[in-house]
């Protein structure tokens, strides 16, 4: 059950009070991170209303414009927060997969706590995957999937990389990831928020 305001008012797409929500908690000294997080767990009770048929891909869909709209005022002060460069990072959504809002939020998190991210957008194919890892070195590669029926092609991934003999992390994030999924691809580690993502790259990074 949600119990945050702005929480309860993305889930039920109430827009303008969305917008006014995060403009006021910005102005009362709410720390950046934090409103993303309220927002991502709105967003995440959305995604359970859809599978459960409570809601249709429009308002999923929808939600995610919300949640875009709010970025645009959050992402410049997310930004620069930490300005020290730590590394490359390559994230995309695997092949067959479209859905890029958690991918562009874990990016932009990423990016504004000092990493140099290669974003490679959607429906990324393992060659591609491979190809940017080796071009910058990256000691950690993000995967992030939406749908069910991709987990397949994430795991042929993570399976090609290693044949690859790449030693790069892999982290897997989206909503339905879970340890049995981590373990059935392959995956080194594996994130349902994208706050999760931030903090297992500084752990991959300082170790």
């Amino acid at each position: 059950m949600l119990t945050d305001a702005l929480s309860i008012a993305i889930a039920d797409l109430e827009e303008e009070q969305v917008a006014g929500m995060v403009k006021e908690r910005l102005a009362s000294g709410v720390a950046p991170l934090e409103i993303v997080n309220s927002l991502q767990m709105g967003m995440a009770e959305a995604g359970n209303r859809f599978e459960t048929g409570e809601y249709f891909l429009g308002e999923l869909i929808m939600c995610g414009e919300i949640m875009q709209d709010s970025m645009i005022v959050l992402e410049p002060l997310l930004i620069g927060s930490n300005a020290e460069y730590k590394g490359n990072i390559v994230i995309g959504t695997v092949k067959g997969d479209i859905h890029d809002l958690g991918k562009n939020i874990v990016v932009m998190l990423l990016k504004g706590s000092g990493y140099n991210v290669i974003d490679l957008g959607v429906d990324v194919s393992k060659e591609k995957f491979i190809e940017a890892i080796k071009e910058y070195n990256a000691p950690l590669v993000g995967m992030s999937v939406l749908l069910t029926g991709c987990q397949e092609s994430m795991k042929e991934t993570i399976d090609a990389i290693r044949a690859a003999g790449l030693d790069t992390k892999v982290l897997i994030g989206g909503n339905y990831i879970d340890d049995l999924v981590k373990a059935h691809v392959g995956a080194d580690y594996s994130a349902q928020a994208a706050t999760d993502g931030v903090k297992i790259a500084d752990e991959i990074f300082s170790a």
